[in-house]
């Protein structure tokens, strides 16, 4: 089960000590959902997911569809495969009480909704090039990811991690066990995608930011014909803007 020269009973060990919810020397936790508990030794460069029953009805799906953990690492393998970024597996097993956990190594960058409320604030020089330089390959990335079938089950801008490399940013998805693939990919599950990618306050992302992105998103996307293109980009911003006003955000 593991990839790295620590071995499969070491890993094992490791996960007995955080599922007691003991942090041994080295670990911390990272913020999750309700049904997941985070950890990641930064010095060795793994993070830990503990993967918590959400229902009595879960082990029942995961039958049919797999656990949870079982799917994080069958997609985390499937992007890696088509050539996109994503976690390496490094060990994964069962826990008392119906829990699952996954090794899995960090990848580096920062999320997007870093580079643009931290990094790339400024609308001017350098930092107003760069800003466009992300967005432009931040469109063309996932235009390539959905162009080859897949669709991520929750492309909220921090779960895509950016690194840049002098005029080059590379990007790597994380939290991947709700993703899918499909040929094509399905129409209803790539607007739910351009929609997250869309839930950034108007401060965040103007306008004319969110067209460099969908420009470049639908270059990659030559099976669109000119209408399915914009209706997709129409409707996107709409939901995403329906949701902000609901949450007071513009």
């Amino acid at each position: 089960m593991s990839e790295t020269l620590v071995s499969e009973q070491d890993y094992a060990a490791l996960a007995g000590i955080l599922g007691r919810h003991e942090l041994p020397q080295g670990w911390r936790l990272v913020g999750s959902s309700a049904y997941a508990r985070v950890a990641v030794d930064e010095a060795a460069g793994v993070y830990y997911k503990e993967f918590l029953p959400r229902s009595p009805l879960e082990r029942l799906k995961a039958l049919f569809k797999g656990s949870r953990a079982t799917r994080a690492r069958v997609q985390n393998e499937a992007l890696r495969e088509a050539g996109f970024a994503a976690p390496v597996n490094l060990a994964w097993g069962s826990l008392p009480g119906g829990r699952e956990y996954l090794f899995s190594s960090a990848v580096p960058g920062k999320g997007v909704t870093h580079w643009l409320r931290e990094e790339l604030v400024s609308r001017e020089g350098d930092s107003l090039s760069r800003r466009r330089q992300l967005l432009r390959q931040l469109g063309d990335f996932i235009g390539r990811l959905h162009a080859a079938g897949f669709t991520h089950g929750d492309l909220r801008t921090s779960n895509v991690l950016a690194e840049r490399e002098g005029e080059v940013f590379h990007f790597y998805l994380i939290d991947n066990e709700r993703n899918r693939r499909s040929t094509p990919a399905a129409g209803k599950e790539v607007l739910r995608n351009l929609m997250q990618l869309n839930m950034l306050r108007p401060g965040d992302l103007s306008h004319r930011d969110r067209m460099r992105f969908f420009q470049c998103w639908r270059r990659q996307m030559p099976q669109l014909n000119e209408a399915e293109a914009k209706l997709l980009t129409r409707e996107s911003w709409r939901w995403a803007h329906q949701r902000l006003r609901k949450k007071g955000l513009v």
